[in-house]
């Protein structure tokens, strides 16, 4: 007993080392992550001279506020902003329907080549985006002759098969005897899926509607391929655009990539725990 005890003071020193050495790697690594944000911050405030000067200055001399109001006006933000808006909400909504209900029929419904089926669903999603805009592309240009619209930016995403996933995995944890106290009331799937399984899923549906959003507000690659005008480009590729057009106007590029980056963390802040829950609730682990 009294080797028990004199071995227990020992491990506390070991256990208070482990919790700092962790805590500095973690500042270490928050540092390393939050310094791109700062350093875009900081030049968005710098005036050209000062942020195209080699050594660069960590701190700028002068805040100039008037960064924000000029990189503004140099191009058609409230358009590029405006078109985003419009497709992700068509898209959150088109995702959210498809999504809940195909994913419904795959964890409540029972159909021949049911697992045969969801198992070729997820064998396209190994499939790299890239290998597929050539076909779309074609598809869009010579039979749908929809380039250069907010539909083109729109059709081809109203169904994904992480969202399919990701519901399935959370409607296949609701209790089968909630499904048979509905069936007894004369309640359909229909009816079942609205007033039941749809009240129980809202902390994934938030999370499915911020992965979506999210991802058509980071949209570069297709929306650059098929859109030719202002009028429907997204912000990502206005963005694209007002960097190439000022590319040597530092202090201005840093303050356009400001506002544009600020809705998405401001989402973030807001909405991180309802990430996740979402994601805790249908059990996947990373």
């Amino acid at each position: 007993m009294a080797s028990s005890a004199l071995a227990v003071p020992s491990r506390v020193p070991r256990i208070r080392a482990r919790t700092v050495m962790k805590h500095v790697v973690l500042m270490a690594v928050a540092i390393v992550i939050a310094f791109p944000f700062y350093w875009m911050i900081s030049t968005a405030f710098k005036s050209f001279f000062e942020a195209t000067q080699f050594p660069p200055t960590m701190f700028p001399h002068e805040l100039h506020f008037e960064n924000f109001a000029t990189a503004w006006g140099d191009a058609p933000w409230a358009g590029f902003f405006r078109n985003t808006f419009l497709i992700g909400i068509a898209v959150t909504l088109g995702e959210l329907t498809t999504s809940v209900l195909a994913a419904y029929a795959f964890a409540r419904l029972s159909f021949k080549g049911q697992g045969a089926i969801f198992f070729i669903l997820l064998a396209t999603y190994m499939i790299p985006g890239e290998a597929t805009l050539i076909p779309n592309f074609v598809l869009v240009t010579r039979y749908l002759h929809i380039v250069d619209t907010l539909q083109v930016q729109i059709i081809p995403f109203l169904a994904s098969v992480f969202s399919i996933f990701l519901l399935r995995q959370h409607f296949r944890s609701i209790p089968n005897e909630l499904a048979d106290a509905a069936e007894v009331d004369g309640a359909g799937h229909l009816r079942f899926l609205w007033s039941v399984v749809l009240p129980l899923s809202v902390p994934v549906l938030v999370t499915v509607t911020l992965i979506t959003g999210l991802g058509v507000y980071d949209a570069f690659q297709w929306p650059l391929l098929v859109t030719n005008s202002d009028a429907v480009r997204p912000v990502q590729v206005g963005m694209a655009q007002f960097r190439t057009e000022f590319g040597a106007q530092y202090h201005l590029e840093m303050a356009a990539a400001t506002f544009v980056i600020a809705p998405v963390v401001l989402i973030f802040l807001f909405a991180q725990r309802y990430l996740i829950q979402g994601v805790a609730r249908t059990g996947i682990r990373g």
